[in-house]
């Protein structure tokens, strides 16, 4: 099984919210997920990127790989 750090979309129409989730990579973007990780909103002035980071690196240890938008959301956090 395949795990992969990515994004989900939570929130309405025309108001994106983001979850970074823990998934199996061939389950749906929105489908069923391992574990949610942190979460970010790209519409607030910064940016809102709220990560576990212990959790996060846990999971980069196991050999879970993020997505390329996650890799540059944990960049951005300086967790990897």
């Amino acid at each position: 099984m395949a795990v992969r750090l990515r994004l989900t979309r939570i929130g309405s129409r025309k108001n994106p919210i983001w979850r970074v989730v823990v998934a199996d990579q061939r389950a749906k973007r929105d489908g069923r997920v391992i574990e949610t990780v942190g979460h970010y909103n790209a519409q607030t002035n910064p940016s809102t990127i709220v990560l576990d980071e212990d959790r996060i690196r846990d999971w980069l240890a196991r050999g879970a790989q993020p997505t390329g938008t996650v890799r540059k959301l944990l960049r951005t956090q300086g967790i990897q």
